[in-house]
């Protein structure tokens, strides 16, 4: 596999095995699809099997799971907030950052007020989004506001960035009478049908194959809309994983996949989940065009979900970004992950390499945010969260 230079230099997604088929086959298209049809007349001494595409070898050999290399992470910041590749630096304008760093910012406070809320018995249930704000806002930054959103249980910051009210959270949370599902759903379980969200399911992976269909209804409706589904690394575990990922390839489907890997399925750390590199490394098993990029780096995920997109659209295929990052809070209040992992690990994450500091090193680089901005924007965010 081959890194395949996308859109400007640097940025680029590993192409998935779509290669013109086995010698003496040709392709041919059939209700969309594409058929491999034997030319049975080819004499030559060549594989003519329909389901690869590939050489025959005289040397028994069985392929090592490390002959690949780890695919490269993408980055456009280090971590005190200065551009690395300046042909890589988004050019986002000062209002929209400011506007970045005030939603994940807003989402941290959120995060705190009813994570206290309950322990103090006032809610049932909550799952925080420590250490991910800036795959939530880099993403959805990235989209077009009619592009749906199937998500998992930790995307609250893309709700969020898109315009869900705090009094709407609050209401799901507590589950009064304002919330528009009327208490019948589990805490954070939010939905938006005018914000174009997918009210969220608690059972693993069921949002994959579900982004796929709606996505292959764009397809046929050629809306030029495109789905993004976002999940973790553990997610990736289950069956319907597998089942979305192989639909969307051999559909077509105008559709990314947006997996959060963050260290951790619930207990289980990722030397425990699998033994290959990562989630991007199976894209290109499945025929789609993946890529790893730093999760902690707003930029970055910004980058190449909006890529993704653009290319989505284009040419109506799926795309796999693997966004590394770190979940720094409990997988939920009814979880303690002391027990399984130590303070200096969460501590290393939390002071030396969290999305939002990072962002800030930006800002303050560059004489658009100071520390007397930063204490007036934390009262004014704790103020309007606490109502």
């Amino acid at each position: 596999m081959a890194a395949a230079a996308v859109g400007r230099a640097g940025l680029g997604f590993l192409r998935g095995l779509r290669l013109p088929g086995p010698a003496g086959v040709r392709g041919l298209r059939a209700g969309g699809g594409s058929l491999w049809q034997q030319e049975f007349t080819s004499l030559e001494e060549k594989p003519q099997f329909p389901g690869a595409s590939a050489e025959y070898i005289d040397k028994l050999e069985f392929i090592q799971p490390n002959i690949i290399s780890g695919i490269p992470i993408y980055r456009v910041m280090d971590r005190q907030g200065q551009i690395v590749n300046p042909s890589e630096d988004p050019q986002i304008s000062q209002e929209e950052v400011l506007k970045f760093y005030k939603s994940m910012t807003l989402l941290n406070t959120m995060d705190r007020i009813l994570y206290e809320s309950q322990r103090q018995g006032r809610i049932s249930f909550y799952m925080t989004n420590y250490g991910e704000e800036g795959t939530h806002v880099g993403s959805i930054a990235a989209l077009d506001d009619a592009d749906l959103v199937f998500g998992q249980y930790r995307e609250a910051g893309v709700l969020m960035h898109r315009g869900y009210p705090l009094d709407l959270f609050m209401a799901q949370c507590y589950g009064n009478t304002s919330d528009p599902g009327k208490g019948r759903q589990m805490p954070v379980h939010y939905g938006c049908k005018d914000l174009n969200f997918v009210t969220i399911s608690s059972p693993l992976a069921t949002q994959i194959p579900q982004a796929v269909g709606a996505a292959y209804a764009f397809k046929r409706a050629n809306t030029n809309r495109i789905v993004i589904c976002y999940f973790g690394e553990g997610t990736s575990s289950e069956g319907d994983a597998h089942a979305g990922f192989n639909f969307a390839a051999t559909l077509d489907c105008p559709v990314i996949f947006f997996c959060r890997n963050n260290g951790y399925a619930i207990s289980t750390p990722t030397s425990e989940q699998y033994r290959g590199d990562g989630i991007a490394a199976r894209g290109p098993g499945y025929g789609i065009q993946s890529i790893r990029v730093d999760g902690n780096d707003v930029f970055a995920v910004y980058n190449a979900t909006k890529e993704a997109r653009r290319r989505a659209v284009a040419e109506n295929q799926p795309f796999l970004i693997e966004a590394m990052t770190y979940r720094i809070g409990h997988h939920s209040t009814s979880d303690d992950s002391s027990a399984y992992r130590s303070v200096d690990e969460v501590n290393y994450w939390d002071k030396q390499d969290h999305p939002i500091s990072r962002l800030r090193h930006y800002m303050t680089s560059r004489n658009w945010w100071d520390e007397e901005q930063e204490k007036s924007w934390r009262k004014k965010s704790r103020k309007r969260v606490s109502g």
